[in-house]
This record gives C-alpha cells, sequence and structure tokens, in this order.
C-alpha cells in the first residue's frame, strides 16, 4: 500500500511507519480483516434454542365460512332466547300493573260507596213505606242509577238459594215441599263492587221440613 507523502522536516530525520500485518489482534484474539474490507451481514440467521415459535399469522387467522356461519346461528339462536325472555317479563309485568290499577280502583270505589250505604237503606224504608214519590222518586232513581255505574250492585232476592256466603240468616222457618234452603224474604239487601261483598244480604230462610219416622208399632 503506498504510504501518505510526509510532511518535510527540516533538520530532522525523516519518520519511519511501522505497519502491523498480524492477522490476529494482539489484545482481544479475534482475527483481523483485510484492510480495505468491510463486515458483510451474514445471510444465515443465529441458531435459537428453545422449541419452534408458530407462524403469529396462522394463529390469527380467520376462521372458515362454515365456522363463520355455526358462530352466527349460535348468536342468532342466543339474541333470539333472551329477546323472548324480556317480552316474556314485560307481558307479565304488564298484566300484574292492569291487574293491580283494577284492584286499587275497586279499593278506592269500595270506600267511597260503603259510606253512601246508609242511604240507600234509608231511601230503602222509604220506598217500602211509601214515600219515595214526586221529586224524590227522581233523585232516587238518578242516585242509584250513578252507583251502578261506579259497580255497585245489589244482593240478595226472595226466592233465591240461601248461600252463605252472600247471605246471612236472620229468621228461619220449616216449610213443606221444599228441597233446599230458600230465601223467602229479604230484610235488607246486601251489596257488592265487581267480586268485592261490601254486605251480605240480610233475609229470612224457609228450610225443608224433615219427616219424622213413623212410631214403633
Amino acid at each position: 500500500m503506498k504510504q501518505p507523502a510526509q510532511p518535510p522536516r527540516p533538520g530532522l530525520p525523516p519518520l519511519v511507519v511501522i505497519h502491523d500485518r498480524r492477522s490476529a489482534d494482539p489484545v482481544t484474539l479475534r482475527p483481523r480483516r483485510p484492510e480495505g474490507q468491510e463486515a458483510t451481514p451474514s445471510t444465515h440467521p443465529a441458531p435459537t434454542t428453545g422449541p419452534p415459535v408458530a407462524d403469529s399469522r396462522a394463529a390469527h387467522s380467520p376462521p372458515g365460512p362454515e365456522n363463520r356461519i355455526r358462530q352466527l346461528e349460535a348468536d342468532l339462536a342466543e339474541r333470539t332466547a333472551d329477546l323472548q325472555r324480556v317480552k316474556a317479563e314485560y307481558d307479565n309485568y304488564r298484566k300484574r300493573v292492569r291487574r293491580d290499577r283494577l284492584a286499587i280502583r275497586e279499593a278506592a270505589v269500595a270506600n267511597v260507596l260503603a259510606g253512601l250505604l246508609p242511604v240507600l237503606d234509608a231511601i230503602d224504608q222509604a220506598r217500602a213505606q211509601g214515600y219515595v214519590t214526586g221529586g224524590f222518586h227522581q233523585v232516587a232513581r238518578i242516585l242509584e242509577s250513578h252507583l251502578a255505574a261506579l259497580g255497585l250492585h245489589s244482593v240478595g232476592e226472595a226466592g233465591e238459594a240461601f248461600d252463605p256466603r252472600i247471605h246471612e240468616a236472620l229468621t228461619s222457618t220449616t216449610v213443606s215441599g221444599t228441597t233446599s234452603a230458600t230465601c223467602v224474604e229479604v230484610l235488607r239487601p246486601g251489596y257488592r263492587v265487581g267480586t268485592h261483598l261490601m254486605r251480605p244480604a240480610q233475609v229470612a230462610v224457609a228450610e225443608r221440613l224433615a219427616l219424622s219416622p213413623p212410631p214403633p208399632r
């Protein structure tokens, strides 16, 4: 290799350049590359230890069409079941609210009408004595029609079978020829609102006459 020219040194001998041509570095003991040759990257990958690593592209590859269809069908069945359950719960809630509203309405109406039962009793007594005439008759008829529109109905009529659930027997007589206990007279009418019995009807009952056995001979 051509050495670069040394600058002149007046009055001094020329410098002597010594080249180290040893093939190994005296300190690190690593082989030296010839001058002018650059290091080139190795084309072979460094060996690795341990189990082989799976290809990440294969791990994240999208599922096949059949798997995707099955997954969509399962999701659809699950959403349908959820929707049916929510609809059933809403229907039950709506029925319960409607039933509660009707019960509250009947209770409120019954509380108001309970205070008017003495008025109806007074009208019935006046009617039985013949005092409900003229304008008073018109007032009584309008009052009774409005109360009936609110769901108030009388209970107990003469001639119907005695029912202890809606009748209260004040008197009892025995009559031949009857097959069961019968209401022969309504002493005080009863009233109900819807299915709620506000008070039973007070009635006189005629019962069947029990035949006595013939005397022994």
